[in-house]
């Protein structure tokens, strides 16, 4: 985003820096613009204020407000490019937004000064970033991203659900995490072995991660998946995450403006990891739900569309360099079998890209007749110097605050590279010591946590899906992860992203918090992601509050046919 006074025109032999302006007019036209930002909002407070509305009336409305939310954007955008030239004319503060008890922003009331401009109206975070004179250009593309990105998790954060102190807090069915194991996690943790505090331990690690953790990791995996020769302890980074790894693997396999190919639906925090720091493009590879001739299983990924996308991008000048795939996969828990996965990784090579790996989910695998397959278990890899392996502890282990994520790769040069991200994305000493305990412990995870992990998660998925049959509502039958991938399209009329985004901010107003199928970049409108890994007590509560929100939708629309019927 250029700078306005940029795109002035400069008179011949003279420097920019030497072209005189009249700073006078700028607070001039500041005061106006801000005087027409506080006009339309008044104008369409009066448009949206009427109470009683009928479905047609919500939606028109709804309308209104998205029309306010992208003119409030762009005159933003105008009294930040002005604010920084009437600064030191005229000062302004710009105050923080204002919360209520639901966390929504308020707009400050207007206060009426005789001879005095109005105050400058109380912002969104969102419209706080355009009018910053703080942050750069870029900062403000992060803070807008972020904000977009995140703004109901935070609010979540804000107002968690607890059975005693919160009984009327945000359930979280939206966000990946396994809470089955709780019990079993913090009494492993507490054990002798865990408490472990050596000088070591408290100074600056090797980037890469700690010696001890990257030979335990490399054990670990060749033990898990099955791996046929011994893994080398020299392949693996670690860093604090597995979107970390991702990101880093971004940033060093591409130059910005660069591409991964990703069978869609999948998993949305791959798109943040990849656009903050190193703006690589993640081009779907759209599924399908529907069986057809061609698309024998729903979301069905063939090397036909991996090479439909591919062309296609490069036909609009677009330069992909790897593909990116999740196994289980997130959110339609499907398992890639052998053969298919051969064939992902021999079409990767004929067109000389990398591949990426995600085997985050490989132990919550639930249904016993399933055998999951690492990639690693192989015993020859089409192109193993452009094969990159990511696997953490958040998902199987139920540890996400952790913050642990592992690189496995047989690229040095890779190696090298990503482990320069240990400077910045590193894990404490003392994690990394707990980490290593817990992975060699083989016997009690065998034994222990494995066996009652899958048991319940089975148990879990077992009554959400009895639920999802009750209520006829559809969803992918899948036999690994923590979700279940269900499909809302009946209550949606029309049917379209819009009318999903309205009933996913139905579940938001009804303190429950689902992921929808848009940030999965699902090419079909009402898909819903739906986390079933909970203890059974607050997921009751969530499906009580899921269905309050179905009927709700029914009811209207029995109104609406009501109107309808008396307007005929």
């Amino acid at each position: 985003m250029s700078h306005w006074s940029d795109t002035l025109p400069v008179p011949s032999g003279q420097r920019r820096d030497q072209v005189p302006r009249d700073h006078s007019i700028y607070p001039q036209l500041l005061e106006i613009t801000l005087h027409l930002r506080q006009a339309m909002r008044e104008h369409f407070v009066q448009l949206t204020s009427r109470q009683g509305l009928s479905l047609e009336e919500r939606k028109h409305t709804q309308a209104i407000r998205e029309k306010e939310a992208l003119l409030s954007c762009l005159i933003c955008r105008m009294i930040n490019l002005l604010q920084s030239e009437a600064a030191s004319d005229l000062e302004l503060q710009v105050p923080l937004p204002s919360e209520d008890s639901r966390g929504d922003v308020r707009y400050g009331e207007r206060a009426q000064l005789s001879g005095q401009p109005d105050p400058v109206p109380q912002l969104s975070d969102c419209e706080a970033a355009f009018v910053s004179r703080d942050l750069s250009n870029r900062g403000i593309d992060i803070s807008v991203f972020y904000q977009s990105s995140f703004q109901d998790y935070n609010a979540y954060q804000k107002d968690k659900y607890h059975k005693d102190k919160n009984t009327l807090g945000f359930i979280n069915l939206g966000t990946s995490e396994n809470k089955l194991c709780m019990d079993l996690m913090t009494e492993r943790l507490q054990e002798r072995d865990m408490n472990c505090i050596e000088d070591a331990l408290l100074q600056y690690p090797d980037w890469r991660g700690q010696p001890f953790l990257r030979e335990e990791v490399a054990r670990f995996l060749t033990y898990y998946c099955r791996a046929p020769t011994q893994l080398d302890p020299e392949n693996v980074v670690v860093l604090n995450g597995c979107c970390s790894v991702f990101s880093a693997l971004a940033m060093v396999l591409c130059d910005p403006g660069e591409a991964f190919l990703v069978p869609a639906p999948f998993y949305g925090g791959f798109a943040f990891s990849s656009r903050l720091y190193a703006k690589v493009e993640l081009i779907p590879v759209y599924l399908e739900s529907e069986v057809t001739v061609t698309n024998t299983q729903p979301f069905q990924l063939t090397v036909d569309k991996l090479e439909e996308a591919l062309l296609e991008a490069r036909f609009e000048g677009k330069k992909v360099r790897g593909l990116v795939l999740i196994n289980p996969q997130n959110p339609v828990g499907d398992i890639y079998s052998p053969d298919s996965l051969m064939k992902y990784l021999e079409f990767a090579k004929r067109y000389n890209l990398h591949v990426i790996i995600d085997e985050i989910y490989m132990l919550s695998v639930f249904d016993e007749s399933i055998t999951f397959h690492s990639v690693l278990s192989m015993k020859s890899l089409p192109d193993r110097n452009r094969t990159h392996v990511i696997w953490g502890t958040s998902k199987d282990f139920g540890i996400s605050g952790f913050r642990f994520g592992a690189l496995y790769t047989h690229n040095k040069e890779v190696v090298s590279a990503v482990s320069a991200f240990g400077y910045l994305h590193s894990i404490s000493g003392i994690a990394q010591h707990k980490l290593c305990q817990l992975l060699q412990n083989t016997e009690w995870i065998d034994k222990v946590y494995l066996p009652t992990n899958c048991y319940r998660l089975r148990e879990a998925h077992k009554y959400i899906t009895a639920k999802l049959k009750a209520l006829e509502i559809p969803f992918h039958n899948s036999s690994s992860g923590l979700y279940v991938w269900i499909n809302l399209k009946k209550y949606l009329d029309p049917c379209t992203f819009e009318e999903e985004r309205l009933l996913y901010c139905r579940f938001l107003d009804n303190k429950l918090l689902l992921s929808r199928g848009k940030a999965y970049m699902c090419k079909e409108p009402g898909w819903f992601c739906l986390i079933f890994a909970d203890e059974l007590p607050r997921l009751k509560l969530a499906m009580r509050r899921f269905c309050d929100v179905l009927e709700e939708q029914k009811e209207a629309w029995i109104v609406k046919q009501l109107e309808d019927a008396m307007r005929e």
